[in-house]
């Protein structure tokens, strides 16, 4: 009899991915599939929903056909969104992006109208093209047909959680979690609820929206033939929430900051949805029992993205961890800094207009220059996300735990001590998305009691202290203030 396992399906914004977990809470096996990118305009970002589709299965089956699978978990790319047919499942246009700017003018005009404080009040969120609500608006209203199709009931709304869970299920399913909801401007987080002013604003009939449901609970079955046998489908949320599940951040206070195609930081404040006056975002952190657990969220839209750039746009290195090494050739970055604002900034400047520039070149600087300036570029953003924390009276934290990609980095994880003034926790296993979705599939079926047990299950693989001179310190994050003035649009 082979070990029972919990299965997470990763969805992420450049690659789907399956990776299984023991009952000690510690990954087994994984298989992943990196997909096309597709840019049919500038600033605009899209995905084949049948690419994610494949890959999904193609993934669940190398990891889990065969095994004693107890539950699945679904954490993905928020914001995305996908609009399909419920009769035949089959999306209606490519998912526009969480990256995708296409609704720019859309926000800019909602917000000299005086919409934004009716959104900052019901959602936490801003009037940003990020969000899911301009996106699905765009789609009713420039796709021949679709609002038609969508007033009769024919189509359904969702991000990529809900469509992944339709498909699993044979289109017996359409639901999403309490996390995913939170972001699209439609619902309240405070009510708990789909919010009908919301929808009249940006015009979207209520028969697309999904049932929300908690984070952690029965969500349907399989379809047999997926992995031969009907698979409880017992966890969702979205990939940055899961992380903050996946590193045990269950005390208001805990912090933890991901680093993957952007970099996301979440601190964790209870019951209690803090509203942020220096550009953070208030969200649904978990939901639990029904319980509604709160988090402010700071979201950078570039960070592991700038480094795949340097690989893939400028062919400077052939893989990320080549950065480590150039960013070590030198002693300092000798006044050259990158503002990865390829697709604007999120917070805490909310600037979709800004667009990346790179300063202080020289005919000394080298690849090695850039590498390291996009390094460090990640670590300023991260800062002013932690100084918007404080500003919005949160203590100051003792530690941050990082994940994703970039966390694997020694140099940049040192690096980001050192700018933070605070202790950086790395946990044995990075891959802590994929990990908060299996935690919240095992505990819906009763592999884990409940989050004491998830915390149990932790571990640490390294501890970075700061150890940089606060006057450097102050002369870096002066010359980055001074690259980001010079970067934004207004």
């Amino acid at each position: 009899m082979s070990e029972p396992l919990i299965l997470a399906l990763d969805q992420g914004t450049t690659s789907t991915r399956t990776m299984s977990f023991g009952r000690d809470g510690q990954p087994r096996n994984s298989s992943r599939c990196e997909f096309a990118q597709h840019y049919p305009q500038a600033g605009w970002v899209e995905h084949d929903p049948e690419d994610i589709w494949r890959d999904a299965l193609v993934t669940l089956r190398e990891v889990g056909e065969g095994e004693a699978v107890e539950a699945i978990g679904i954490t993905n790319q928020r914001e995305t969104v996908v609009l399909w047919d419920r009769a035949t499942g089959e999306p209606v246009h490519n998912a526009i992006v969480w990256q995708d700017r296409r609704t720019a003018d859309t926000c800019a005009r909602l917000k000299a109208d005086g919409c934004e404080p009716l959104v900052r009040e019901r959602t936490g969120l801003l009037l940003d093209p990020y969000f899911s609500g301009t996106k699905l608006a765009w789609l009713l209203d420039e796709v021949p047909g679709v609002r038609a199709r969508a007033e009769r009931g024919e189509l359904a709304f969702g991000t990529i959680d809900s469509f992944l869970l339709w498909r699993l299920t044979g289109g017996r399913v359409h639901a999403t979690d309490a996390t995913n909801a939170s972001r699209t401007l439609l619902y309240d987080i405070h009510r708990g609820a789909w919010d009908d002013d919301l929808m009249r604003l940006l015009d979207i009939p209520a028969a697309l929206l999904p049932e929300v449901r908690d984070s952690s609970t029965i969500f349907g079955e399989t379809d047999r033939d997926i992995l031969g046998r009907a698979i409880p489908i017992g966890g969702i949320a979205g990939d940055q929430q899961a992380a903050l599940v996946g590193q045990a951040c269950f005390a208001p206070g805990d912090v933890k900051s991901t680093y993957g195609t952007g970099c996301f930081a979440l601190l964790n404040t209870g019951e209690k949805a803090v509203a942020s006056e220096h550009g953070l975002l208030t969200t649904i952190a978990y939901r639990l029992g029904g319980v509604t657990t709160y988090a402010l969220e700071g979201s950078i839209f570039v960070a592991g993205a700038a480094v795949k750039w340097l690989r893939d746009g400028l062919g400077l290195i052939t893989q990320a961890a080549d950065t480590h090494d150039l960013a070590t050739r030198l002693d300092g970055n000798h006044g050259v800094y990158m503002v990865p604002a390829f697709v604007g900034l999120g917070a805490p400047h909310w600037d979709p207009h800004a667009r990346a520039s790179i300063t202080g070149l020289t005919f000394d600087a080298t690849a090695a220059h850039i590498a390291r300036a996009a390094l460090e570029s990640v670590a300023y953003q991260t800062a002013d996300l932690f100084a918007a924390m404080a500003a919005d009276g949160s203590s100051k934290p003792g530690r941050v735990r990082v994940d994703g990609g970039m966390a694997a980095n020694d140099w940049f994880c040192q690096f980001l001590a050192d700018m933070l003034d605070i202790s950086v926790e790395r946990p044995a296993n990075v891959e802590t998305t994929a990990a908060g979705a299996a935690f919240l599939a095992g505990m819906a079926v009763g592999v884990w009691s409940g989050t004491d047990a998830v915390a149990a299950s932790w571990r640490e693989d390294r501890l970075f202290t700061p150890r940089m001179a606060a006057s450097e310190r102050a002369t870096l994050a002066a010359g980055w203030r001074d690259a980001l003035t010079r970067t934004l649009s207004k």
